[in-house]
């Protein structure tokens, strides 16, 4: 693509250099850069690009965009000096992808929880209702039927306009995507036009990046700030930050609750561990979710489809038919009758409605074990709320290790630990071995009691000092439950 097309528009304050030159490909990491790319030096958080433009040079690159201009040059490539690099990089990415989001109608999808579940049973929906879709989230990227391996909830945006331009060539109608509060703040979303947003509720979590719970909000709720006039946003009535997320918005609001009266709401007629039998604004339907927290989650797919144009009548046939997404709220029994249910829930709010949810079926009828822990190099913060939760609904919990990354994981454990009275202890083992734990859990258990494995849900992985070791929590306790349970 000619580089003056892709920078016309551009604040720009200095060009050094021809700007009628073909540019092969876009990259803000220079290891990635090959003959004739324009390279982007981005200010990141762990490392400044304007350090890695000379490299990106040698590599090929035949255009840089920085924010400040280098102090030796290269006569056969040309300098675009702008104020914010990576407030364009996003605008430049898309218009190089042949703008996908004006080939296709995509959905964003935020909140602390419940995003992977929505955005992705919408995917499955839309291809049921037959339909080529577009799906970018935190388990899996798809571009309709062709899976595609993801490593952030929301990728960079080259990489994300990269797939968004992959599902317009493929004739993808829709998509959806999950939008992080990381990837509003970083303009990893910048240039793209959203039909729609929807809010699913806000906790606390990430405080790490953002160090307030009030940055945090702001984060979230620019995504729909900047939503524009004939887009649709579905938000909970539920959140009390709900309206907050859509008090400036320019899109057609829409709400939902299973509380009181919204635009969408349901209520549970009755529940088990197979799934649950709702009344979705009036109309009975049989689903294969469980929980208070996935009828929240159903009823926000239920209004965006609505809002999409489908018939509520075919949304909820579509409904009934959806399986539940791989590690949240997953469910493994043992032949001797006892439930593990394995989640992805690493916030204090995931594990009170994930617990709440177990003991909404069991109607007090068995136990309940816990296995938890915290992830490292993150919001240490949270780490005492969660043991605090955990403790409240479980009869045993066992803390153990979780992604320990860079931290040692018995100090990740006794910061939970610290945030337990006396009498909470009582109830608490801990084992920084996540195996033993799971083992440990098995041995705790009797017929009609449950399980809760929280933290990993579908991650297939623990991430220690960089490495990342295969280990899977639905196959540990498939295994244990053969070895242990009799």
């Amino acid at each position: 693509m000619n580089l003056q097309a892709l920078v016309d528009g551009l604040d720009i304050f200095d060009v050094k250099g021809c700007l009628t030159k073909d540019i092969s490909g876009i990259n803000i990491d220079s290891r990635l850069v090959s003959e004739g790319n324009l390279f982007i030096a981005v200010r990141g958080t762990q490392a400044d690009g304007h350090s890695y433009i000379g490299k990106a040079v040698e590599k090929g690159a035949v255009a840089v965009v920085c924010e400040e201009l280098p102090d030796s040059d290269n006569e056969n490539v040309t300098y675009i000096k702008v104020a914010n690099s990576e407030h364009v990089v996003g605008r430049i990415a898309t218009r190089f992808y042949g703008d996908p989001t004006s080939r296709m109608k995509l959905v964003g999808v935020t909140g602390t929880n419940g995003k992977t579940t929505i955005a992705t049973v919408l995917y499955n929906m839309f291809r049921r209702l037959g339909h080529r879709v577009g799906l970018i989230s935190t388990v899996v990227n798809y571009i309709d039927g062709e899976a595609v391996p993801t490593e952030h909830t929301t990728p960079d945006p080259i990489t994300l306009n990269m797939l968004l331009g992959r599902m317009a060539d493929a004739g993808c109608e829709y998509a959806f995507m999950e939008v992080s509060s990381h990837s509003v703040v970083q303009e990893r979303i910048g240039g793209l036009k959203f039909a729609g947003g929807i809010f699913t509720n806000l906790t606390r979590d990430h405080l790490d990046y953002h160090k307030t719970f009030d940055n945090y909000l702001k984060a979230k709720k620019l995504f729909f700030d900047n939503l524009p006039k004939g887009a649709f946003a579905v938000t909970n009535l539920d959140d009390k930050n709900g309206m907050v997320m859509v008090q400036n918005t320019n899109a057609e609001v829409k709400t939902y609750s299973v509380r009181g009266d919204a635009d969408f709401r349901a209520k549970i007629i009755e529940c088990h561990f197979e799934g649950m039998y709702l009344e979705i604004n009036g109309v009975e339907v049989g689903v294969q979710f469980i929980g208070k927290f996935n009828v929240s989650n159903l009823l926000a797919v239920y209004g965006a489809a609505v809002m999409l144009g489908k018939s509520a009548h075919d949304v909820l046939v579509a409904l009934s038919e959806m399986k539940p997404v791989s590690g949240r709220f997953d469910a493994v029994r043992s032949s001797q009758g006892h439930t593990a249910i394995v989640d992805y829930a690493h916030t204090p709010d995931a594990i009170e409605n994930v617990l709440s949810a177990i003991h909404g079926v069991l109607d007090g009828k068995g136990k309940v074990v816990t296995v938890c822990g915290a992830g490292g190099n993150r919001d240490k913060g949270k780490r005492p709320l969660m043991a605090r939760e955990a403790v409240k609904q479980s009869d045993i919990v066992i803390i153990t290790s979780d992604n320990p990354r860079f931290e040692e994981p018995q100090e990740i454990i006794n910061d939970m630990l610290a945030g337990l009275d006396e009498e909470q202890h009582r109830k608490v083992l801990s084992n920084v071995d996540r195996r033993e734990a799971i083992r440990t859990a098995c041995r705790l258990v009797g017929k009609g009691d449950v399980i809760l494995i929280a933290g990993k849900g579908h991650e297939d992985y623990q991430d220690v000092k960089g490495v990342k070791h295969h280990f899977d929590d639905k196959e540990e306790v498939a295994k244990a439950f053969a070895e242990i349970v009799r």
